[in-house]
C-alpha cells in the first residue's frame, strides 16, 4: 500500500480523498494555490505545497510543479480527483515516468476514452449499444448532409476531444448543417484545442443514465449500478438521483451486465463511469468517463462502498474483495449540486460567506469545503457543496430533502439552494416525468414560480 500521496485537487474531492487516506493509514499531501491557503483539506493534510498563481493554468494544471511537490515531500503516488488533470494521459505518463504511481487508469486507456470517436468505436466493437451517426471525424460540410440523410434529423455535432457540453451544435434541417459544423468545430478548437467533430442522430427525449465500474489489474470488474443525470442544464448536471425511477430491475442488472463485461474485456483498472442517452427503453452509448465522478457519492450511499477507497487500493495493486454478488443496492439516494451562482441566471456567485449552516441528520451526507467567513474564488468551478439524502424510498428521499434544503443556510453570496427547492417540489419532478431537456424547457417558469 501507498505511505503517501500527493492530492493534486482542489475543494470538497480533496477533503474527501483526504479523509479516505487518513482511514487507511496514509499520508497526505496537499498542493495548493496561492488562494487556496486556507483550504480546510491544505489545513488538515500532513503536508502542503504552494504550487503557483489563481490560475488554474499556473497551479493545478502546472504538471511541473505538481510533479516536483511530490518528489520534494516524498509522494509514492498522486490522485488527481475530479477535473483539472484527471483524464490526462501527459500527466499519467510522467507520474509514472518519475516512478510513481498515477491513481487511475493507464495512459493508453486515458487515450482511447478521451478521443470521443476512438471511445465510440472501442464500445461498439465491445459490444456496448451506441447511436447511429458518422463512423470517425466528419471533414465537411457534404459529408455531414450525407450522414444526416441515413441516421435522419434532428442530428448533433459534438468535439472529439470534448466534455461538459462544449463543442456540441444541433442541427435540425439540412439548412442549418453548415451553421452548426461551423459553430462546433470553431467551440472545439477554442475549448480543447482540436477542431475535429463527429456527429450522431440527436435524441429528443432522452434521459442521462450512467454505469458506475469498479476494476483491478486482476481482471475483476464490478457495477455498483446506475445514476439517473437527467437535471441539467446547458449538459452541466445539477442533481443526480440512483436508482433511476426510469428502469425496471431487469434493464438495470441487463445494462449493468453488459458494462461489467466490456471494461472486463477492456482490461481497464479503476474506477469509471459509462455514460448513456436512453430513450424508449434503448441504451446508447454517449462516453465514458476515465475518473471520479462528483456524483461518486449517490452510489456510495446506495451501495456501502466507498469508492474512493477502493480506487486507492486497486491502483496500489490489490485485489477486489468484493464481486457482484456481494453488491446489494439499499434504498434510494439525491445528490443536490450547490453551486456559488444566481438560480436563475446562473452567473457565478463569489464572495464571501458571511452566515453557514449545514443540515444534518440521519440519512444526510454533506460534502464541502467551505466554511463561515470562507471568501469563494472567481478562479475555479462554482461548486461549493454537495447535498446527499439517502432514504428506504424515493418518496422518502424526496421529503428529507425538502427539510435539509430548508435548513441548509449560505448567506453572503448567491447559490443554486432556491432552485433546488422548487424543483423537489414540482410535480413532474416528483413523478419522475424528466428528460435532458426538462430544466431547460421548464426554468422560466420554475424560477418565476409559475411551475406545475
Amino acid at each position: 500500500m501507498f505511505k503517501k500521496i500527493l492530492i493534486a485537487n482542489r475543494g470538497d474531492i480533496a477533503i474527501r480523498i483526504l479523509r479516505a487516506c487518513k482511514e487507511m493509514g496514509i499520508k497526505t499531501v496537499a498542493v495548493h494555490s496561492l488562494v487556496d491557503a486556507s483550504l480546510m483539506h491544505v489545513k488538515f493534510a500532513d503536508e502542503s505545497v504552494c504550487i503557483g498563481p489563481n490560475k488554474s493554468s499556473d497551479s493545478y494544471l502546472n504538471i511541473s510543479a505538481i510533479l516536483s511537490a511530490a518528489e520534494l515531500t516524498g509522494a509514492d503516488a498522486i490522485h488527481p480527483g475530479v477535473g483539472f488533470l484527471s483524464e490526462s494521459e501527459k500527466f499519467a505518463t510522467m507520474v509514472a515516468g518519475h516512478g510513481m504511481t498515477f491513481i487511475g487508469p493507464s495512459p493508453k486507456h486515458l487515450a482511447m476514452m478521451g478521443d470521443k470517436i476512438v471511445a465510440k468505436k472501442t464500445m461498439a466493437n465491445l459490444g456496448i449499444p451506441v447511436i447511429k451517426g458518422s463512423d470517425g471525424e466528419v471533414k465537411s460540410i457534404a459529408e455531414a448532409k450525407k450522414i444526416a440523410e441515413k441516421s435522419g434529423y434532428p442530428v448533433l455535432f459534438k468535439a472529439a476531444s470534448g466534455g461538459g457540453g462544449k463543442g456540441m451544435k444541433v442541427a435540425n434541417s439540412p439548412d442549418e448543417i453548415e451553421n452548426a459544423f461551423k459553430m462546433a468545430k470553431a467551440e472545439a478548437k477554442a475549448n480543447f484545442g482540436d477542431d475535429c467533430v463527429y456527429m450522431e442522430r440527436y435524441l429528443s427525449h432522452p434521459r442521462h443514465i450512467e454505469i458506475q465500474i469498479l476494476a483491478d489489474s486482476y481482471g475483476n470488474v464490478v457495477h455498483l449500478g446506475e445514476r439517473d443525470c437527467s437535471i441539467q442544464r446547458n449538459h452541466q448536471k445539477l442533481l443526480e438521483e440512483s436508482p433511476s425511477i426510469a428502469l425496471s430491475k431487469e434493464q438495470r442488472e441487463q445494462i449493468g451486465e453488459i458494462v461489467r463485461k466490456a471494461v472486463k474485456e477492456l482490461g481497464y483498472v479503476g474506477v469509471g463511469t459509462l455514460e448513456f442517452l436512453y430513450e424508449n427503453g434503448e441504451f446508447f452509448f454517449m462516453e465514458m468517463n476515465t475518473r471520479l465522478q462528483v456524483e461518486h457519492s449517490v452510489s456510495e450511499e446506495i451501495t456501502g462502498i466507498d469508492l474512493v477507497k477502493e480506487q486507492i487500493r486497486v491502483a496500489a495493486g490489490e485485489k477486489l474483495n468484493i464481486s457482484q454478488k456481494d453488491i446489494i443496492f439499499r434504498g434510494h439516494a439525491i445528490e443536490f449540486r450547490i453551486n456559488a451562482e444566481n438560480p436563475e441566471t446562473f452567473f457565478p456567485s463569489p464572495g464571501k460567506i458571511d452566515e453557514l449552516y449545514f443540515p444534518g441528520g440521519n440519512g444526510v451526507r454533506v460534502d464541502s469545503h467551505v466554511y463561515r467567513n470562507y471568501v469563494v474564488p472567481p478562479y475555479y468551478d462554482s461548486l461549493i457543496a454537495k447535498i446527499i439524502i439517502h432514504a428506504a424510498t424515493r418518496d422518502e428521499c424526496l421529503a428529507k430533502a425538502r427539510c435539509a434544503l430548508d435548513e441548509l443556510v449560505i448567506d453572503g453570496i448567491s447559490t443554486t439552494t432556491d432552485l433546488h427547492k422548487k424543483l423537489i417540489r414540482n410535480k413532474e419532478i416528483i413523478a419522475g416525468d424528466f428528460d435532458i431537456h426538462w430544466l431547460e424547457n421548464n426554468l422560466q417558469a420554475l424560477t418565476k414560480g409559475e411551475e406545475k
